[in-house]
């Protein structure tokens, strides 16, 4: 493999991690591609392997990512149907001012639906929004503690290869 070709698969893998905190970016499939593209790349027994872990590790950060927001928004109290209203006006927020309307219109409209719901308390309010927010962190964490992982073994296998 050329170092032009390994320089666009470092590319890849560098917008998948740079992906992961940003919504709508598919980062860990992009991870994956990167390591599945070197592995068709190369043909030898480490990259079948480090795209075997790779595809093992993502998959399991995906199940944990899948049911830790699950467990963690029920229990604080914040409801999915609040979680889908944020996410729509996030969209609409990304739309109208880049990048930072989809944080304020997340993070907005989850306190704005809390507030409302919670009985118009500011404190009640901000409470549930943090709890909504730190779960929505702890997910993005695991997805990005995975792919760097990733990234970390495929960096290190391109240079002992």
């Amino acid at each position: 493999m050329g170092t032009a070709q390994a320089c666009l698969i470092g590319a890849v893998m560098l917008l998948g991690l740079v992906g992961v905190a940003v919504p709508g970016v598919p980062g860990t499939l992009l991870c994956w591609a990167a390591v599945l593209w070197w592995a068709t790349s190369e043909h030898t027994s480490l990259t079948w392997g480090v795209l075997a872990g790779a595809t093992g590790l993502l998959a399991v950060a995906q199940v944990v990512v899948w049911r830790l927001p699950t467990r963690r928004i029920r229990d604080s109290g914040v409801t999915w149907r609040t979680m889908v209203d944020a996410t729509a006006v996030a969209i609409v927020g990304f739309v109208l001012i880049p990048v930072l309307g989809a944080v304020l219109g997340f993070v907005g409209s989850i306190y704005v639906t809390e507030r409302v719901r919670l009985g118009g308390g500011h404190r009640t309010a901000w409470t549930a929004t943090r709890r909504a927010m730190r779960t929505v962190g702890c997910s993005v964490l695991v997805e990005l503690l995975a792919c760097l992982l990733v990234a970390g073994t495929w960096l290190i296998a391109t240079v002992a290869a």
